[in-house]
């Protein structure tokens, strides 16, 4: 337990860090934004801002996430990871807009930037600060499971490969003198942007409408092929949810019918331990006892079964398909 917490606080530190960080290099930007007067360095800096609102949106769905269980909420409060990470992806998706309409607006009217050199310095130094932020904090999401982590590395990250667009561009206007090319690097970064906020969006409501994660069922699924024990006849009409961090496992698993409720229960539980140690995150199981039925004869591999009344054919190999299915396992 105490284990659990020191990692929520490690998780809400880091976010406070990145909030930090990101206020410093907003100011960084706006000031070189005013200085050169350039549309992609507006863009830079109006992703910025994105950055600010979603490090402290992240702060507070942390904080939330770390609250334990309560009668209101019996699953915890993990999913609102999942609501704060798409919210940030619409405010980024928001921000590509403001930016496109600003590059179409300058294309339209013209301009003249200044100061070009020194707001090449200024934004080349949140570039590589805003790549280590985001490296360390994705790097830190996926040890400790969090979107949020996740999310605002990926978003550092994607914030950084759209500030060296915008020192190559200040660089090539600032020796060619063709203004236009800053207003056509800022819409192209605009659209970037939007499908950076499209993709966090996706990822979101699929957490928030459970989707099945291929990725985590098919760890289960390696994890039980690697342990598994011909008692278990098989195992179907699995689900798994995300809650922040954690998750919850819904399963069927099929025993011999004679086993009496010690034994059947203790394969389960073999099953549930199994799991747990390996996952190597936070677990709530809610798993399903069936006994098994002639039509599981031709899979089940235990040769001295005593009321065996069909010949094994052969093993099933358990697969994303037949182990979320609600059947029970058969050689059709």
């Amino acid at each position: 337990m105490n284990t659990q917490k020191n990692t929520h606080k490690e998780k809400i530190g880091f976010q406070k860090l990145i909030a930090t960080f990101g206020i410093i290099l907003f100011v960084g930007k706006i000031i070189a934004w005013k200085l050169t007067n350039s549309d992609a360095v507006f863009s830079d800096a109006m992703e910025s801002i994105v950055n600010v609102i979603s490090a402290f949106m992240g702060l507070y769905s942390l904080h939330l996430a770390a609250k334990p269980k309560d009668e209101d909420h019996p699953y915890g409060h993990g999913k609102v990871e999942f609501v704060t990470s798409g919210i940030e992806g619409a405010l980024i998706a928001i921000a590509g807009v403001m930016i496109i309409y600003e590059g179409i607006h300058s294309l339209i009217v013209g301009k003249t930037l200044s100061k070009i050199d020194l707001g090449i310095w200024i934004i080349a130094a949140t570039a590589v600060i805003n790549y280590l932020l985001g490296y360390i904090s994705i790097k830190k999401g996926k040890k400790e499971n969090s979107l949020v982590l996740i999310s605002s590395g990926k978003h550092l990250q994607s914030d950084t490969i759209t500030t060296l667009g915008v020192v190559a561009s200040l660089i090539i206007v600032y020796f060619t003198k063709i203004y236009w090319l800053d207003s056509v690097v800022a819409l192209s970064f605009g659209l970037y942007i939007i499908f950076v906020g499209y993709k966090i969006v996706r990822k979101s409501l699929s957490g928030i409408m459970d989707e099945q994660d291929p990725e985590i069922l098919n760890q289960v699924i390696r994890i039980l092929e690697e342990n598994r024990q011909i008692e278990w006849i098989d195992v179907h009409n699995m689900k798994i949810q995300q809650f922040g961090s954690s998750l919850h496992i819904d399963a069927h698993i099929t025993l011999p019918w004679y086993y009496d409720l010690r034994d059947a229960h203790g394969e389960m539980e073999k099953v549930i331990i199994l799991l747990a140690k390996n996952m190597k995150r936070s677990i709530e199981f809610n798993f399903h006892m069936d006994d098994c039925k002639p039509i599981s004869c031709p899979v089940c591999q235990i040769k001295d079964c005593p009321v065996r009344e069909k010949d094994f054919i052969k093993r099933v190999e358990w697969t994303p398909e037949n182990i979320t299915s609600v059947d029970k396992h058969t050689t059709e």
